[in-house]
Parts: structure tokens; C-alpha cells; sequence
């Protein structure tokens, strides 16, 4: 499954932000014969075909049965990961240093983006020469960014008492230097805009900072992968793998893909897991197969969501910041994320599905608890959860240095994980 991991990296390299990720996805989707759907008309679906429709960064993708749905089988994750975001008015000048205003994404490990080479990429609206408003992606990738870091001898102790980062005054990166006086707001970004793009004038943006550096094997055998965004991209394209296995459709089963936008920011927005986007999608399927509300209602409440997202391994360097009998280690399996607050969904019904599927493949599983003196993150499992009552289950990858600009997880835990969400689209 070399190819797989091949088209991993390539993956991860084109996906800088959420935006392209479901470009991405899309395209993947459509060299597997899934029909692009537009939410803006009105659908007309066959029975045995294959779908998708994008909002943004998310993406819903489905194959019909052969046969009106019963039940469902949803494996979900999300496209977005934590960054540093360029705010409306970015450009200001600092002497002859050329400076961009950033605000904080999520919960990025902000110590990492310093000293590293840094590009911007996300989408843009312009209006081109007829005048007209255009969306259009970017990766300006020829044009490095850096966010210095202080040196040791302006701060001694920095080694003992640790790094203190001010969101505001410490994160924004140099653009370039300048001999003016005073800076032309927007001129230096939209300058850096027309070396990719040609438009008349710019109406608005949303650009992240991200790194230059592109994911690659490390480790004595290449048996690891280092990138950003590991978290959440490896999920979403092992998802792709097990849609792209689909080859003839079920008898009843519907089965979906969900990738979803804004996780790491809380799912609230119109393309997160808290959205009506997969209740609307549900409720056209529905439409255009023509079945009632109640047969909806009985296909949502017998099926099954796999929320798929990353799991903290065993640092070695911290192994007390784990607790002692749930310890994930890189290469050892899939991980299964309990959580007695239900920041993870599993519950006894649908951790009892993996643990069976897990067997009959043969695969190891591991468990994951955070300590009880710690705080839990979560996934979009409970919020799917929440908003639908579907019943789901949250399982994950074993990482390390999460929600850093440089990740790590293992191969094979990767190639473990597309074996059992195939299984688990084949089998329901």
C-alpha cells in the first residue's frame, strides 16, 4: 500500500488550509465516479450512484444502495487544524520592517511556529476585469514569511523559566523591509496576491500562516510521517481510502463520509459538525428517494457514526503526563478515546463495534483515557452526537507533538486504520 502513503504526503502537501483540503477531496471523489451536487439547485438522485456536495471547507460524500437505505454508516472527521490567521487591516510597519497582525485559530502550539519558514495560503474574493466577484484559492508559496524568535542573551532565563508568548505583540511575522516612510494599506498583500492571481481590486480574504516544509518519512526504517496537519488530514483521507473501496452498492446500506470544518474552533459555524449540513443533506436523500419523515427518522436511529480523530501517544520524554493503563504508543494500532464527561462519544454499544471488527480483522486496538488531574479535548463525535442522536464512536491515530506545526504518527497505524474503516463501510 506504498501508493496509499504516496498519495498521503501529496495530500497533506496540497491542503494547507481546510478550503483546499476539500478541493482535494473533491477531486479524489471525482476520480472514483462520485457526481458533484450543488446545494443552490435541486437534486435528483439514483438509487446506486454515487455523490457529493461541498459547503466551503466540508464536504459531505455518500453512495446510495440498490435498494431504499435502512441504516447508515458515517465516518466523520474535520479539515481545519490550529493556525495563526491574518487579521482584516494585517499590514503595518514596525522601522523598515514590513509586519502582518495575526489572531490565534484554535489552540496551536505557538512556541512552534516561530523560526520557521512560513508562506499564506487560504481564499480570496476578488473582482476581476469585467468587474465581477470571484473566490479564488491561494498558496503563495514563493514568498517566505518568519516569525523571529528573541535571542538567549535578551532573555537568560528562557531555558529554565520557559517561553512566554503574548498572542498580540509577539507572533506577527516579517513580511519584508522598506525604505518608506509609511505604508498604503493592503498594497504589500496585494502585491504578493498579483504574482499568483489576476484581478482588478480585492474585497476580502481569509489567510492563514503555514508552514513551507513539506510532510516526509522519518525514523530509522521511514516508519514514521512528519507534516503539519496530521491532525486532522490523515483521518479525512483514510476516510477517502474507504469511500474510493466502494466498488458496487450495498442492498441498504447507505454509506457516508463526512469531513467536516471549524472542529478546532468549536463546530459552530455553518460548515461545522454543529451545523445543519448533514441534517439538510439527510433530509434531501430522503426527497429525492422519496421516503417519508418517519423512514428517516428509522434510518438515523439505526445507524452508526465512526468520528475519526487523532489520539495523544506516549511522549517518552513526559510519560507522566499520561495516565499509566491508557497509554497509545506510535505503532501500535488504532486507538479507542474514552471519556466519562462525553467529551468522546464511545459508549459500551458502539466501542463493543470496533472491538468486534477489530478482532475479525485481526488488528490491535488500544484505549485512551486522559488523566483525571487533566482537562479532555474533544472531536465532532459528541457533537453529532448531540445534534442527531445517532450513535457513534470516537476512535483515532496515535500522534505525537498535536497541534504543533510539525507532527508524527506511525505507517502502519495509518494502513491499520483504512483496514478497518473499509471493513466497517462494507460491513455497516
Amino acid at each position: 500500500m506504498a501508493h496509499i502513503l504516496t498519495d498521503l504526503t501529496a495530500f497533506l502537501d496540497s491542503s494547507p488550509t481546510s478550503w483546499h483540503a476539500a478541493k482535494e477531496i473533491g477531486d479524489r471523489l471525482a476520480l472514483r465516479e462520485f457526481q458533484p451536487l450543488d446545494e443552490e439547485e435541486k437534486w435528483d438522485l439514483e438509487l446506486g450512484k454515487k455523490y457529493f456536495v461541498a459547503r466551503g471547507g466540508a464536504v459531505c460524500a455518500f453512495c446510495l444502495p440498490k435498494n431504499a437505505p435502512q441504516r447508515a454508516i458515517l465516518l466523520a472527521s474535520h479539515t481545519d487544524s490550529p493556525a495563526l490567521k491574518l487579521k482584516p487591516l494585517p499590514v503595518y510597519q514596525k522601522e523598515n520592517m514590513i509586519q502582518l497582525g495575526v489572531e490565534v485559530y484554535g489552540g496551536p502550539l505557538l512556541y512552534s511556529w516561530l523560526n520557521r519558514d512560513l508562506v499564506l495560503a487560504g481564499r480570496v474574493v476578488v473582482t476581476n476585469h469585467s468587474g465581477e466577484p470571484e473566490e479564488k484559492l491561494v498558496h503563495l508559496d514563493d514568498a517566505l514569511l518568519f516569525i523571529p524568535g528573541l535571542a538567549i542573551h535578551l532573555d537568560r532565563e528562557v531555558n529554565e523559566k520557559g517561553l512566554q508568548l503574548n498572542k498580540q505583540e509577539h507572533l506577527s511575522p516579517i513580511l519584508g523591509l522598506t525604505k518608506e516612510k509609511t505604508l498604503i494599506p493592503l498594497e504589500a498583500l496585494e502585491k504578493l496576491l498579483h504574482r499568483h492571481l489576476s484581478f482588478h481590486s480585492l474585497l476580502s480574504f481569509e489567510l492563514f500562516l503555514v508552514p513551507r516544509e513539506s510532510a516526509r518519512f522519518v525514523g530509522l526504517e521511514n516508519e514514521m510521517l512528519a507534516s503539519y496537519r496530521i491532525d486532522n488530514l490523515a483521518s479525512v483521507h483514510a476516510t477517502l481510502a474507504a469511500l474510493g473501496g466502494i466498488e458496487k452498492p450495498s442492498a441498504h446500506l447507505l454509506q457516508m463520509g463526512l469531513f467536516w470544518d471549524n472542529e478546532e474552533i468549536g463546530s459552530n459555524s455553518k460548515e461545522g459538525a454543529a451545523s445543519p449540513f448533514f441534517i439538510d443533506t439527510l433530509q434531501r436523500i430522503g426527497y429525492s428517494l422519496k421516503l417519508s419523515p418517519e423512514e428517516v427518522l428509522l434510518l438515523k436511529n439505526k445507524s452508526l457514526c465512526v468520528s475519526i480523530d487523532m489520539a495523544h501517544a506516549l511522549n517518552p520524554n513526559y510519560p507522566k503526563k499520561h495516565e499509566p493503563q491508557h497509554t497509545p504508543l506510535l505503532g501500535h494500532g488504532i486507538v479507542l478515546k474514552y471519556n466519562a464527561d462525553q467529551k468522546y462519544a464511545t459508549n459500551a454499544l458502539s466501542s463493543a463495534v470496533i472491538n468486534y471488527a477489530c478482532q475479525s480483522l485481526n488488528l490491535s486496538l488500544q484505549s485512551y483515557v486522559c488523566r483525571s488531574d487533566l482537562p479532555c479535548g474533544s472531536t465532532v463525535g459528541p457533537v453529532l452526537a448531540k445534534t442527531t442522536g445517532i450513535n457513534t464512536v470516537d476512535i483515532g491515530l496515535p500522534q505525537l507533538s498535536m497541534h504543533s506545526i510539525r507532527e508524527v504518527m506511525a505507517t502502519q497505524d495509518y494502513l491499520d486504520l483504512i483496514r478497518l474503516l473499509t471493513h466497517l463501510m462494507q460491513e455497516g
